[in-house]
């Protein structure tokens, strides 16, 4: 049975050796060479042709501007002396990072995160809280990592509410961050239903006859315990579709939506822990979600779009993106893909670097004030000669990962690091941080997750705010 071929008529066959135990394994040096690998100095490839050029132009322009000229010789002493602070402080803190939660910013001025960390000083100003856009796959579903994600930023910052929560979701009843109930919707999803528009979520909800719909807060954190302001999102109405609202249980009242072929939405203020809707005459009604959420401090979208690779992030439409951007400008938009991607008989992903490049651009055009910050890859495991080890392939994407960020000049953080490395999921695994298909966590997993992140990000803002302080 051991030499039973892997495929046989295009399936897989799992291995069974029966002496797994005994056998003697000789130590694979894949997963060492990989790691080598990663630890190399960065040598990314550069056009200097190219760039000389460039600077040949820019510098015959700022001759003939001598205005332009002081401020280019301006921002180019802040600059050098950004990057030089900058690089202090991380040589001098990262002794201290035991935890290997850094994040290693790859903008050009080591500024990947500065908007996001501006609003955060300037939050009681903005008049709206600081959002946060939280894109992956089905690894946060039922809001596992970013749940407790978004409760260490509202204990530090402020803010309430669990933020987006779609119109429908196969993951509502074991979601513990909001109640949820629905009925009469169809689903459209950007992975298999291409002829529709989408916006961020990729996903979006068509009323059919009598559809209702019922948000409740809960009870599992504090600050998502009770709310403030309640959203409806909605890119199409093709009708005078009337919508019919009940708050808390008691309070009903009647809206007659105008057609449109644009994101709307229509709010709600008022200490709200139960909001209903019902919907009639809503044929050609499309709905994006709702949000729960105050109007001041923190909150954070859950974007998760199970199965996805990112790689839809392409096709986002231009103008949908803008008209969201408009209602829900946000700050920071987080990137967790790669489960979708790796595959055990797959060690090259120059392929989806290439692709992700593309995706993270268009994100930037799309959202120029938001920044981006990429996440790796997390542990995944799989089954070697009878015992469950790192799968290789995590590792050689997450490499491709890393030259994204390099090569779009955002924001990295090293998730398989953070979980503790090589067989980290194992371990994970045996403390019931994860399930047992060695890949998803649970939700005991994603709060070390997000408190690892969470600390990554807040270690970083220092960096910001003493840099900060160091050039003024």
């Amino acid at each position: 049975m051991y030499y039973i071929p892997n495929q046989i008529a295009g399936f897989k066959i799992r291995k069974v050796d029966l002496l797994s135990d005994i056998r003697v394994k000789e130590k694979s040096s894949l997963l060492d060479s990989l790691k080598n690998e990663f630890e190399k100095p960065d040598s990314l490839v550069i056009d200097s042709i190219k760039i000389q050029k460039q600077n040949a132009i820019r510098d015959s322009m700022l001759m003939q501007d001598s205005v332009a000229l002081a401020l280019y010789r301006r921002d180019s002493i802040f600059s050098v002396k950004r990057d030089s602070l900058y690089r202090k402080m991380q040589n001098d803190w990262s002794e201290g990072d035991s935890t290997s939660t850094r994040i290693e910013d790859f903008s050009e001025e080591h500024n990947g995160l500065g908007k996001f960390y501006a609003a955060l000083s300037k939050k009681e100003q903005l008049g709206r809280p600081v959002r946060i856009a939280f894109l992956g796959d089905s690894f946060i579903e039922g809001d596992i990592i970013v749940g407790d994600l978004r409760t260490g930023l509202q204990k530090k910052f402020g803010g309430r509410g669990v933020g987006f929560v779609p119109i429908s979701s196969n993951v509502a009843q074991f979601r513990p961050t909001v109640k949820h109930s629905f009925k009469g919707w169809k689903t459209y999803s950007t992975l298999k239903q291409k002829e529709e528009k989408y916006t961020l979520s990729g996903t979006l909800f068509e009323a059919e006859e009598r559809a209702t719909v019922t948000f409740s807060t809960a009870t599992k954190y504090r600050s998502i315990s009770s709310i403030s302001r309640v959203k409806l999102l909605y890119q199409q109405n093709l009708s005078s579709a009337v919508l019919n609202t009940v708050i808390n249980g008691k309070d009903s009242s009647e809206h007659i939506i105008a057609a449109t072929q644009q994101i709307e939405q229509i709010e709600w203020a008022d200490s709200i822990s139960e909001i209903s809707f019902a919907f009639n005459n809503a044929k050609g009604f499309k709905a994006l979600g709702v949000v729960l959420e105050d109007n001041s401090g923190v909150v954070v979208d859950n974007y998760s779009l199970r199965g996805s690779s990112g790689l839809h992030l392409e096709t986002l439409d231009s103008a949908l993106c803008i008209q969201l951007r408009k209602i829900r400008p946000y700050d920071l938009i987080v990137l967790q893909y790669g489960l979708n991607v790796a595959n055990a008989e797959t060690l090259q992903y120059g392929w989806y670097r290439r692709r992700m490049i593309a995706a993270v651009q268009r994100l930037k055009r799309l959202f120029p004030d938001a920044d981006i910050l990429l996440l790796g890859v997390s542990d995944r495991s799989y089954q070697e000669v009878g015992e469950y080890v790192t799968m290789p392939a995590v590792l050689a994407l997450m490499h491709e990962q890393r030259k994204v960020a390099q090569q779009t000049q955002i924001p990295f953080w090293n998730m398989f690091k953070a979980m503790g490395g090589e067989n980290s999921m194992v371990n994970y695994v045996d403390n019931n941080w994860a399930s047992k298909d060695y890949t998803h966590l649970s939700f005991r997993g994603g709060r070390e997750v997000a408190k690892s992140l969470l600390n990554a990000i807040i270690l970083e803002k220092q960096f910001y705010d003493k840099v900060q302080k160091g050039i003024q």
